[in-house]
């Protein structure tokens, strides 16, 4: 039987996607190619924003159009709202997620949950822990995703070597909440856990995926500033840079507090960088406010700003107050920011052009066959003018242009 897996949202639901991908495949189902109909298919659904919810109405609905009489599941962070949609065969909630196919094939044996590869990337997200225990009056996960859980130390360890061995070098350390990483039963720190991955054989890269500043501690900052492999490079979550939203947002940590996790890796290492993500427009957010937040992106000059225009959830605090945001308001702070947060960007490169740097490389792009993009360590995003690198390549190249794309490199040796 063949099966096609569709995934929507974050880094969490691609991982847990990859293991039932995985888990079938060990089982003996094929994977349909994209022109081919299948016998299964599952879609892993994402609620995170209004779009979110759009997007994964539409997969349903062309999955069903596409393959007639399959078995259609849905799963993820809107399946609930699939009870009666038209030819859907099996919702599964989130919290039986990880039991997804032992609840579709109860009389089938398949591996463990978990991932032995990661198809069509170079880098393996690592899930450490589910769920959510914060509440920010935005946010609709912690009712679906439910509160805080984490993967043990000896499963993730194991998962890590079993990717080694698998030829992966770099790995991101992700989950719904990052920061709240206790090793489950057996009691173990953020900063314990990266520094038992970080004494792995064979690995590459580690990285650290979504954190709020309120979750960086003096042990964490010491990890990944002294590990061999940890990389100079975070996702430092802001949100936004006016004290008054954050509060209101329910986040738990001020402007300052960012700024100053921002600092503390700064001032021992000079070549850390950051990305983040920005809420825009979020109920009564003046532009005071919002020049606040450009501030911070014109200090810090993000590698990567992600930005998202605030999208009610029904159910959030948030959804029941009225000083909305008018669209063409948030509509034009989204070119603003862009504009801001590009300008920022390109000159954290700037810095680097003339400069020889580690690189992991990615993808080829059929728009520019003659070269292979990638990542330095500290997580600026490169072109290679050289058509004999393969992808998930250790290499050293110099920084020869900065363009609006990226540092154009050429390069200088393989690392092996």
């Amino acid at each position: 039987m063949k099966f096609k897996i569709v995934t929507l949202g974050c880094r969490t639901n691609q991982y847990e996607s990859q293991a039932y991908c995985d888990q079938m495949l060990a089982a003996g189902y094929a994977l349909a190619q994209d022109s081919e109909v299948a016998d299964i298919c599952l879609v892993n659904t994402c609620t995170v924003t209004h779009g979110a919810d759009v997007k994964s109405r539409n997969m349903v609905r062309r999955l069903a159009r596409e393959n007639p009489g399959a078995l259609l599941i849905v799963t993820g962070c809107s399946a609930e709202a699939f009870a009666d949609f038209e030819g859907v065969t099996t919702i599964v909630p989130n919290k039986d997620k990880e039991n997804l196919l032992k609840i579709i094939f109860p009389e089938e044996t398949f591996p463990e949950f978990s991932i032995r590869g990661f198809e069509g990337h170079t880098r393996a997200f690592i899930k450490i822990q589910d769920g959510c225990n914060s509440f920010c009056s935005y946010c609709i996960i912690p009712y679906v995703r439910g509160r805080s859980r984490s993967r043990s130390m000896d499963a993730v360890v194991k998962e890590v070597q079993g990717l080694v061995a698998n030829g992966y070098k770099e790995f991101v350390i992700t989950g719904i909440n990052v920061g709240d990483y206790d090793g489950g039963p057996e009691k173990c720190s953020l900063a314990n856990l990266i520094a038992t991955i970080d004494d792995i054989p064979g690995v590459g890269r580690i990285r650290v995926s979504s954190i709020g500043p309120d979750d960086v501690d003096d042990a964490l900052v010491d990890v990944i500033l002294g590990g061999r492999h940890t990389c100079p490079s975070m996702h430092l979550v802001l949100q936004s840079g006016s004290n008054a939203i954050l509060k209101k947002m329910n986040r738990k940590y001020t402007r300052q507090m960012f700024l100053d996790v921002v600092e503390r890796f700064s001032c021992r290492y000079s070549d850390f960088t950051f990305t983040t993500d920005v809420i825009l427009g979020f109920p009564g957010e003046s532009n005071k406010d919002f020049q606040e937040t450009l501030d911070i992106i014109r200090q810090v000059q993000f590698a990567k700003v992600h930005q998202f225009p605030y999208s009610v959830r029904p159910g959030t605090r948030a959804a029941r107050w009225s000083e909305r945001v008018p669209e063409h308001v948030i509509r034009h702070r989204k070119e603003e920011l862009l504009e801001v947060a590009q300008r920022a960007a390109k000159n954290l490169r700037q810095r680097y052009v003339g400069k020889r740097m580690a690189v992991l490389t990615e993808d080829v792009d059929p728009k520019r066959p003659h070269g292979i993009s990638g990542h330095t360590d500290n997580f600026l995003e490169v072109w290679i003018q050289n058509d004999s690198v393969k992808p998930n390549e250790f290499v050293t190249v110099e920084c020869s242009a900065n363009t609006s794309e990226g540092l154009e490199c050429v390069l200088k040796s393989l690392n092996g």
